[in-house]
């Protein structure tokens, strides 16, 4: 059977099981669980794929992480990938889904990707069980996106080199449900898409004593502030204006009594940059600020710089798959160019060092709405009204998809 018609069949699939689907997010949305403790969530995954009979390997990413696969012709398999962790935010949100874990929720959506990745699954096995498919279909369940590195230990595991399950993965395509883009429009770019990031660790040591006698002491507090305020240099005065660089201190502590200068003073954040260069000069010009305003308050610095995910960096030829796939799969009027990357950092970006691939934004923004809340925000719900488009754009894309 041609492509084209594999592809017309995804609709009436997705009708018949969208339901069900909708309840798996919302069971999820209920049941959060931080990067690297999805247990919950890996078995759900797990659970579901094994009832389709959907061949899976579990275990991986230090435990929750899963790859399923669905047999093709092709040499080459198309990956799509999945994030499954949730945040530590308390949920405000009332609805019968809320979180039942104090202190935990799916802020960023991720229980929509899974639910749709889930989706895609089930859709594509069932054609494979009537006619084969073009493409072999790697299916990413990774853990720990927010911050724990998931995507890098997927890889390292080997789930796109085929020694897990499946061929090796030829091309990969991953999604984030945006609330700032329409419903069911979807948006990419080639090139950097979302920034890299460095974590930040400083601690100030200086003289306490007695509020009511600063000059008998080394402040760390003022020292710190200083640092602070000088740390915004590198973006106005080192950093060419066309390019993109944040630098953002985002925790302080110090201090033990109101009357107590103390003796130290810790304060973390993030820098992050889109070109490598960018990166390394930041990094060079942090150090000696903070050294030198230390050393001019009498204090002593120690400084931890700790490189996160790397730039999540689309492939021209993915991102030319994206959109000549996603302009005859969707209304083209729909599909659009990401007019400028944002620098929040994605995990996908380990899979952009292997593969060519392709980051895309699903959105969730309701007709009629000018806004919803915002990823990461505690009343945020992906929009289940989203999850079809994500299905059909990712079907499409598992069997359109030209592998070299």
């Amino acid at each position: 059977m041609k492509t084209t018609q594999l592809t017309n069949s995804v609709q009436s699939h997705i009708d018949e099981v969208l339901h069900e689907l909708i309840d798996i997010r919302h069971d999820i949305h209920a049941h959060p669980e931080l990067g690297y403790a999805e247990t919950r969530t890996s078995q759900v995954i797990q659970d579901f794929l094994s009832s389709h009979d959907i061949s899976f390997k579990a275990g991986l990413a230090k435990g929750t992480g899963v790859l399923g696969h669905i047999g093709g012709t092709g040499d080459k398999a198309v990956g799509l990938r999945a994030d499954i962790d949730a945040l530590p935010i308390v949920e405000e949100n009332t609805f019968d889904w809320k979180s039942v874990h104090e202190g935990c929720m799916h802020a960023c959506g991720h229980d929509g990707h899974t639910t749709i990745l889930l989706g895609t699954a089930l859709v594509l096995s069932r054609i494979a069980k009537e006619h084969a498919l073009p493409n072999p279909v790697t299916l990413v369940f990774q853990p720990a996106e927010e911050g724990g590195g998931g995507g890098e230990q997927m890889v390292l595991d080997g789930c796109l080199d085929g020694t897990i399950i499946g061929p090796e993965v030829g091309m990969m395509f991953g999604l984030h449900g945006w609330p700032q883009h329409a419903l069911d429009h979807v948006a990419t770019r080639e090139g950097p898409m979302l920034a890299a990031n460095v974590d930040i660790s400083v601690t100030i040591r200086g003289v306490g004593g007695h509020a009511a006698f600063p000059y008998m002491c080394k402040d760390p507090i003022l020292c710190a502030s200083q640092i602070v305020s000088s740390l915004q240099q590198m973006v106005s005065r080192n950093t060419d204006p066309l390019d993109s660089l944040v630098v953002s201190i985002t925790q302080m502590h110090g201090g033990t009594a109101k009357n107590i200068i103390p003796d130290e003073v810790s304060f973390s954040g993030t820098m992050r940059y889109l070109q490598q260069e960018t990166g390394d000069l930041a990094k060079k010009q942090f150090v000696k600020i903070v050294n030198g305003v230390a050393d001019a308050h009498g204090c002593k610095a120690t400084i931890t710089l700790r490189d996160g995910y790397p730039v999540t960096r689309n492939h021209a030829d993915a991102v030319d798959s994206f959109f000549e796939i996603a302009k005859s799969t969707i209304d083209a009027d729909r599909v659009s160019e990401f007019e400028h990357p944002v620098m929040g950092g994605e995990d996908f970006s380990y899979y952009c060092q292997k593969v060519p691939s392709c980051f895309f934004a699903l959105g969730l923004l309701p007709d009629g709405q000018e806004s919803m809340a915002s990823l990461h925000q505690p009343t945020f719900d992906f929009n289940d009204d989203a999850i079809a488009t994500g299905i059909k754009l990712f079907c499409a894309l598992a069997l359109r998809t030209e592998l070299g």
